[in-house]
């Protein structure tokens, strides 16, 4: 029988910040794929640009299971025919497809989506964002994370691009290491939100609630996340993930 070796939190921490890093490099890439090519048009039609959000969108739908949405979100008059557009596609049980978005404003069912967090925190900030766990009403009516950054060029915001992931994919992805701790540990955004934890009691979503807990995570609220290493009261310690925004509490 084989067994797998105790990790250390610090450990834990870094190989949680290596399976995000992953995704925000991919993020990136298309960020870039967009930024070139809204350099040369700065005003493409929707018929112009979704194709090219479609090329990366559908592949990372069909080769990677963790991810279950991803696209591009226009800035409000980007494009020449549509004032407001969603070119993003979802992946799951009936295949991929591509998000139905209702664009009319006279629409008792349109949704203003710079409102929302995971579109006004990289407008604010000009850098990446992961917003969640949260309810995804949009795309999938289920627990969600998206990761999202500003698409920009000459210091003009032209829409987010990013990708979801279902909570409980993403459990599936990180638990088995959050086991190897000999402690209980939790993973928690930058507000104190679950997203996975080891002890089935804090469920993804919830606020675990400690004392001093908000103020040890007030650096990963910075638009560039800062280092945390604290200990609370209770005797947990706080690790930051890298620059993920995400930490792990560990303990008692």
């Amino acid at each position: 029988m084989t067994t797998t070796a105790a990790l250390t939190p610090v450990q834990i921490a870094d190989r949680v910040a290596s399976t995000i890093d992953e995704l925000f490099a991919r993020v990136d890439r298309w960020r870039d794929t967009l930024e070139e090519h809204l350099t040369a048009d700065p005003s493409p039609s929707a018929a112009e640009l979704d194709p090219i959000v479609q090329s990366f969108a559908e592949p990372a739908l069909a080769a990677d299971g963790l991810v279950t949405g991803s696209g591009f979100v226009a800035a409000p008059g980007l494009l020449s025919d549509a004032h407001w557009h969603l070119a993003w596609w979802l992946g799951g049980v009936l295949g991929i497809r591509r998000l139905a978005t209702i664009d009319d404003p006279s629409n008792d069912q349109f949704r203003d989506y710079t409102s929302l967090e995971w579109w006004r925190l990289p407008a604010r900030t000009g850098t990446r964002h992961v917003t969640g766990p949260y309810v995804d009403y949009v795309c999938t009516d289920d627990y969600t994370v998206t990761i999202t950054t500003p698409v920009s060029v000459g210091g003009r915001l032209l829409g987010v691009v990013g990708m979801d992931m279902l909570v409980d994919r993403l459990e599936r992805e990180l638990l088995p290491l959050l086991r190897s701790s000999a402690t209980p540990v939790a993973v928690v955004n930058a507000s104190g939100r679950v997203v996975t934890a080891t002890d089935t009691r804090l469920e993804p979503g919830s606020i675990l609630r400690r004392e001093g807990l908000v103020d040890a995570l007030e650096p990963l609220r910075a638009p560039v996340p800062a280092a945390v290493q604290a200990h609370l009261a209770d005797g947990a310690e706080v690790i930051a993930c890298g620059d993920t925004s995400l930490a792990l509490v560990v303990g008692p």
